[in-house]
């Protein structure tokens, strides 16, 4: 195995366990047991259990972020915003569910600090700067972009925390219900609603 395979084997080894276990419950011995190597090996790639969960984090935010990034990027509808906002969370979730359990367990949505909630805030920014724009051209107050966001993407990220567990309705579906809420509001909610633009 080249350097390079043997330090992915160990980053895919390590994220399953703390996904498995959480940071505090995981090992370097354990990490070097399942990957059937030496705890030196480990320790020369990553300098220990918090160089490899430092990595596996930030290898995380990053693919979140930029699925979030990209579903936002795009000149479109808000509605079709919110709708590919959502949906890119839970297929992150879907997809990548080692990666969100390790993002969650050790920093949920509810705290200030972490990196969950860091990656929320970054998340929040861009929503605001697009709502902010929504509101100008409405003639909304472009200041309340920022509670806007916040809720939008806490909204978002609990049911996201929700769905890591239940797995139904289908991911589709689920987005479908919180753009529903969120776009139309409790009193004028759609009986059966759907995605505007389906994946």
């Amino acid at each position: 195995m080249t350097g390079k395979e043997r330090r992915q084997q160990l980053l895919d080894v390590a994220r399953a366990l703390f996904a498995e276990k959480g940071f505090d419950g995981a090992s370097v011995e354990e990490i070097a047991h399942r990957a059937h190597v030496s705890k030196p090996v480990v320790y020369e790639h990553f300098g220990g259990k918090e160089g490899i969960y430092a990595v596996v984090v930030d290898r995380e935010m990053r693919t979140l972020l930029e699925g979030m990034t990209h579903a936002l990027s795009e000149d479109a509808h808000p509605r079709v915003l919110l709708e590919r906002a959502a949906l890119s969370l839970l297929d992150y979730v879907e997809g990548s569910t080692d990666g969100f359990r390790i993002l969650v367990r050790d920093s949920p949505v509810a705290t200030a600090t972490g990196t969950f909630s860091s990656l929320l805030n970054d998340i929040a920014s861009q929503v605001e700067h697009i709502l902010g724009v929504q509101f100008a051209k409405r003639g909304y107050e472009p200041k309340l972009a920022a509670l806007y966001s916040q809720a939008l993407v806490g909204m978002v990220a609990f049911t996201g925390q929700w769905w890591l567990e239940a797995r139904k309705p289908a991911n589709v579906e689920v987005a479908a219900h919180l753009v529903n809420l969120a776009w139309n509001g409790l009193s004028n909610l759609d009986g059966a609603p759907v995605l505007q633009e389906r994946p």
